[in-house]
């Protein structure tokens, strides 16, 4: 019986050390340093260190050779759809908006709305089939380029993105190509500087102090 009751009073002292009535506790100066970012408060009747509840590597496992982030070859499927996307409302708000002034003179009725509903579509498709077009271009090229040079950085962006507009517009003649070029340089280098305004401006402060 007393072999029992120490048995008992052992396993009762155990739960009781681990749910916290009989562990060893930490106090406010210990938990103080403990950061608890994005975590809600402990419940008291716990007795859990919370410095082993933070994550300090990283969540995912990823394969062996794989980066960390997407290249221009997974992010190729996303920019061509979403320039489709984006080109199909902005053509169809156009068509809209011109449908509407070109019909203002006629009453509402079936006629009307047919050709503002033809215009919309028209609008639509043509600025989707120009967008994606020039989606396709630009990541087929920053792919190429990619491979070629073995490296990913804003140079890639900006050569892609002028050969883009040269390639599109190669149909308007040497003046066409170098108006193309010119603008996907243009387009390029400033999203290449916006992409890159905080670390330059980290690098201008760190250099003036």
């Amino acid at each position: 019986m007393e072999g029992g009751g120490g048995s008992s009073n052992k396993t009762t002292g155990g739960l009781a050390g681990f749910f916290g009535a009989g562990g060893a506790g930490y106090s406010h100066a210990d938990l103080a340093g403990v950061p608890l970012t994005g975590m809600n408060p402990l419940s008291p009747y716990l007795n859990v260190d919370p410095r082993y509840l933070v994550q300090d590597t990283d969540e995912f496992i990823l394969p062996t050779g794989a980066n960390k982030t997407r290249g221009r070859f997974e992010l190729a499927f996303f920019t061509i759809g979403g320039c489709c996307m984006t080109g199909a409302a902005f053509g169809a708000m156009n068509g809209l908006r011109l449908g509407l002034k070109e019909t203002q003179n006629m009453a509402w009725s079936k006629p009307r709305n047919v050709q503002i509903l033809n215009m919309v579509t028209r609008q639509g498709a043509l600025w989707a089939n120009t967008l994606g077009s020039l989606a396709l271009l630009y990541s087929a090229f920053g792919v190429i380029i990619e491979k070629t040079r073995g490296a990913e950085d804003d140079l890639n962006t900006v050569a892609a993105g002028t050969m883009t507009g040269m390639l599109y517009k190669c149909t308007g003649g040497l003046r066409g190509v170098a108006r193309g070029g010119l603008a996907g340089l243009t387009l390029t280098s400033l999203y290449a500087l916006y992409n890159n305004w905080e670390h330059m401006k980290g690098s201008l402060l760190h250099q003036s102090l």
